[in-house]
């Protein structure tokens, strides 16, 4: 395998790891709340991200750079936008058209293609626009449920998702430029230290924002460390290897094979809750099949 291809190993393993920290930041939410649940993906993850980054450097025997004024725009996108898409998916997921609101926030892949050429100049073949496509639809298939078609009519939840899926789009893409325009270090060292920046500026913002208008939510974070701790490694780990990714191809082609995130979540439930696939479940996911697949290949 060459290291133009790292990417689809690196996003597999970023997938894993997502579904993992999402488990745990979940088991959270009831004690802490939605912000403060999603604070310790940002507060925990900040020292491992340190880690990281402390061993990469000393592997690959690159200096220790310092961020130029092109990285600030990037960080700070990629970075803002994050949280910018986790408060409206939150707020779509309070919507009574919960599903249909899951389905808009599924079109992230092909916003990624979209900003990822007007902003990166990232180049994608018609085969890999058709794979976008084609997997974008599984999952909007398999997200969407019975009865739920008529919620499309409503322009709240709809605008909110793909604000969402908007956000979450450019997130991709401004961490991938804030990683490229990393000077004189492999692609390793620039994928972990705008990691390290990254997360530096989001713990900074919600530990900022909870300290002004929920001070106890802190409190309490810190009276819950020790499964904090792990949902903070595991979403600094997922985040490293979504970086690398980031590095090496389009965040576009990043973001579709990350939707075997959908699959994996899937045969947890049908394993663990014994929850059968329906026959549209099965459609959708011979689709992202498909797709994934159809990327991969060209």
């Amino acid at each position: 395998m060459t290291i133009a291809s790292l990417w689809i190993p690196f996003t597999l393993i970023a997938a894993l790891g997502q579904v993992a920290r999402n488990a745990m930041q979940r088991s959270l939410t009831g004690p802490l709340g939605t912000w403060g649940a999603t604070n310790i993906r940002f507060l925990f993850g900040f020292p491992f991200s340190l880690i990281f980054f402390a061993i990469v450097v000393i592997a690959t025997g690159d200096p220790v750079p310092w961020p130029t004024a092109v990285f600030w725009p990037w960080l700070l996108l990629g970075a803002f936008s994050q949280i910018v898409g986790t408060g409206l998916m939150l707020l779509a997921m309070n919507d009574r058209s919960f599903v249909v609101t899951t389905a808009y926030l599924k079109t992230e892949a092909i916003q990624t293609a979209i900003f990822g050429f007007v902003f990166l100049g990232d180049h994608l073949t018609l085969l890999k626009v058709v794979a976008i496509l084609i997997a974008s639809a599984g999952v909007i298939i398999a997200a969407l449920r019975p009865g739920g078609a008529k919620g499309f009519a409503d322009l709240k939840p709809t605008a909110m998702g793909l604000g969402a899926a908007a956000a979450f789009a450019l997130s991709a893409v401004g961490f991938r430029g804030a990683v490229l325009v990393v000077p004189g270090v492999t692609f390793v060292t620039a994928a972990s230290f705008t990691l390290v920046f990254g997360l530096f500026v989001q713990t900074l913002v919600l530990s900022i924002y909870l300290l002004a208008r929920a001070p106890d939510v802190l409190r309490k974070i810190f009276g819950l460390w020790r499964p904090s701790v792990f949902a903070g490694f595991m979403g600094a780990f997922a985040s490293q290897f979504w970086f690398l990714a980031f590095a090496l191809t389009a965040a576009a082609n990043v973001r579709t094979l990350a939707l075997v995130e959908v699959l994996f979540a899937q045969a947890v439930a049908s394993y663990s809750f014994k929850q059968p696939i329906s026959p549209r479940e099965l459609a959708g996911i011979v689709l992202i099949v498909i797709g994934v697949a159809l990327l991969v290949a060209v």
